[in-house]
């Protein structure tokens, strides 16, 4: 192959790595404004859950009590420890109420964890009302650092009453930055 054909191939190759290259920084700015819109869609943290939660705590029913369980996992073993400090409670739909986790860097380097929550069973999910979380954002971890964690939520009342049993699990990653602090 000729020299100016293989400067040729060289340049086309910079040019498509380069477009790659922006391609995925614009994706990685893209993915903000899609997690703000799967929060919408989701209920997950947007004001509008938050100002609906407002107005279900002025309505508790005493009558009625909910069993809450947390579960956390682990995508990767012995990078973290993370855990529900108690693994379930009586709640009563209408009133708010904190669970805290722990978690523990054992990645050996400062980091972020990011907690993913899924709520079950699925129909549970809609009357499952998170007020504050450390889900909501990455969470920045030195080494060997223990922190506890909250989330308070509140269970609406109009939650259908064949469900007497709701679980909130977390998966726990290690993230990178924040794309906001990069």
């Amino acid at each position: 192959m000729s020299i100016p054909a293989l400067e040729k191939l060289h340049r086309t190759l910079t040019y498509k790595l380069f477009g790659l290259a922006v391609g995925a920084f614009a994706f990685g700015f893209a993915l903000v404004p899609l997690y703000d819109v799967l929060c919408t869609l989701t209920g997950a943290g947007s004001k509008k859950n938050l100002t609906q939660a407002a107005r279900i705590a002025e309505h508790p029913d005493d009558e009625r009590l909910v069993t809450v369980e947390f579960v956390t996992t682990l995508p990767t073993v012995g990078s973290w420890e993370f855990a529900p400090v108690v693994h379930s409670m009586q709640v009563h739909p209408g009133r708010l109420y904190e669970a805290d986790f722990n978690a523990r860097n054992l990645t050996g380097r400062d980091t972020y964890g990011q907690a993913v929550p899924d709520v079950a069973p699925a129909k549970a999910a809609a009357f499952f009302h998170k007020t504050e979380c450390f889900c909501f954002t990455p969470q920045h971890f030195t080494v060997s650092e223990s922190k506890s964690m909250p989330v308070r939520f509140i269970l609406d009342p109009a939650m259908p009453a064949n469900i007497d049993r709701v679980t909130l699990a977390y998966t726990f990653y290690d993230t990178q930055a924040p794309s906001a602090q990069r």
